[in-house]
């Protein structure tokens, strides 16, 4: 059995995504969130659904984040 990310492991790994992805970072979250449900892995998906709204959270707080230099 996994062990559950902590609310800051999610954060840290939402925070992470939306750096490389920016406003692309919930279509790649959903994507992943996909693919471990297809795999039949629901803790997978459950952990991706976190971290996606943990993406719409840091994406409502920084406005304009693809105007930034990457």
């Amino acid at each position: 059995m996994t062990h559950p990310l902590s609310d800051l492991d999610v954060y840290r790994a939402a925070n992470a995504l939306v750096k490389q992805y920016g406003e692309g970072a919930p279509l790649e979250a959903a994507m992943r969130a996909d693919k471990m449900l297809a795999k039949g892995d629901t803790e997978g998906k459950a952990v991706w659904v976190r971290i996606l709204k943990a993406i719409d959270e840091i994406l409502k707080s920084e406005p304009g984040i693809s105007e930034r230099k990457h």
